[in-house]
């Protein structure tokens, strides 16, 4: 016996047909063509698996319409899987119509060559973009080379030719490419921009040698007043920073008599900053106590989020928070730092027991829970007298659409608390 595929309301034929052997045909325009065999099931069987492989199409086809709409993919790669999406459509052993995928497909190609075409010219766009900020970079470049040795802040002209380059670096990695021509005119440009950059600096730094023993003069001065400031102990710092800026201003003597004027200078702020470690380990000592007593009151704060009441868990938490602080700070920091971070924790978990508790014992939201629960209980009693009208009347495919749309809804129903 001969079976076909459903009509929409718009066909005055169906897609499908299956013969008695279980060859199954799809309808292109006036004409059948044979998609392949089914013999092994029923002829509803047979046009429901080549209609899910035309669903199957469908599907991909509804996809890249949607990616296309949402932007974001490159267009020449969507043409070319709408391409290749075609030749599958063509031909395809599927029941449905096929007729109108292609045209959807012939129509999304016709967008995605006009949308390529669009975005090569703003690949050309944003190379000439590049080329414009990279000449910014260059003449920015040369403008410091251009200026006079004598007047120029080495350091701070040190970072800005660094920004340049890691700027120029960026935008030659993350940036489109330029013309071959191009990139090597410019980067000569910079390249030699940079180079008058570092002579101009060498050359002011050879005529710092001739300061450089007033330079060891104010630092040797420096090194006996910080050697001076041994028997005040940690008392001594602040006036020890106050050298150490001195020291930071007071220029180079030479990389080998800086060396060892550092050493002392800085011995001598390692007694000072000594002294303020012994305290802090004394310190330390006196925490060891307090630190068990936080971690006690950790292990009672675990309670927390056993106790099913959150009123009652705030309270514990509460009490536990206010012996916390009775206790007192903690040395060293990262210790204090360390044990309030495990309570922490506990106070956002119970914080977001709270806040979830809220939201769901909302009015606003309980009534919207009502109304979508209200809307899937009707639902449901329509679906189970339509289910019971397609059993009486024997209609297989009338009974699985019924029992799936049923099933779905008290899934939905069940997901509600209903």
């Amino acid at each position: 016996m001969t079976a076909t595929a459903e009509s929409t309301p718009d066909q005055t034929e169906p897609w499908g047909r299956v013969e008695e052997d279980g060859t199954v045909s799809v309808r292109e325009g006036a004409e059948w063509r044979v998609v392949g065999q089914y013999p092994d099931g029923s002829a509803e069987e047979a046009l429901a698996y080549y209609e899910r492989k035309y669903t199957d199409l469908a599907g991909e086809v509804t996809l890249l319409e949607v990616r296309h709409r949402r932007g974001g993919a490159s267009a020449s790669d969507l043409r070319s899987t709408a391409s290749t999406l075609r030749g599958k459509v063509s031909g395809a052993a599927a029941v449905g119509d096929l007729a109108s995928l292609d045209a959807r497909l012939e129509a999304l190609v016709a967008e995605l060559s006009a949308a390529t075409e669009t975005e090569a010219a703003a690949a050309r766009e944003a190379v000439d973009e590049a080329i414009r900020e990279r000449t910014v970079l260059v003449e920015q470049a040369e403008a410091l080379a251009a200026r006079d040795p004598r007047t120029v802040q080495w350091r701070q002209a040190g970072a800005e030719m660094t920004s340049l380059f890691d700027q120029w670096q960026s935008q030659q990695q993350n940036g489109p490419r330029l013309p071959k021509s191009v990139a090597q005119q410019l980067w000569k440009r910079f390249r030699d921009a940079r180079a008058t950059v570092d002579k101009h600096r060498r050359e002011f730094y050879a005529e710092l040698d001739e300061t450089h023993k007033a330079a060891r003069d104010a630092k040797t001065r420096l090194v006996e007043k910080a050697e001076a400031l041994a028997p005040r102990g940690e008392d001594g710092i602040g006036a020890y920073r106050d050298l150490l800026d001195q020291w930071k201003g007071a220029g180079r003597a030479g990389k080998k008599v800086d060396d060892a004027l550092w050493a002392r200078f800085k011995a001598a702020g390692d007694a000072l900053y000594g002294a303020r470690a012994d305290r802090e380990t004394a310190e330390a000592e006196e925490s060891r106590e307090k630190i068990d007593q936080k971690r006690a009151l950790l292990v009672e704060a675990a309670a927390v989020a056993d106790e099913q009441s959150l009123p009652a868990a705030r309270t514990l938490l509460t009490g536990i928070q206010r012996r916390w602080d009775e206790i007192g700070r903690i040395f060293p920091r990262d210790k204090e730092r360390a044990l309030d971070d495990e309570l922490r924790k506990v106070e956002q978990a119970l914080r977001t027991r709270e806040d979830s508790d809220w939201k769901r014992n909302n009015p606003e939201t309980k009534a919207r829970a009502n109304d979508m629960t209200r809307q899937l209980t009707e639902a449901i009693e329509k679906l189970e007298a339509e289910l019971a009208a397609a059993q009486a009347s024997g209609d297989k495919a009338a009974i699985a659409q019924a029992s799936e749309a049923l099933e779905a809804r008290k899934t939905w129903l069940r997901a509600l608390g209903g």
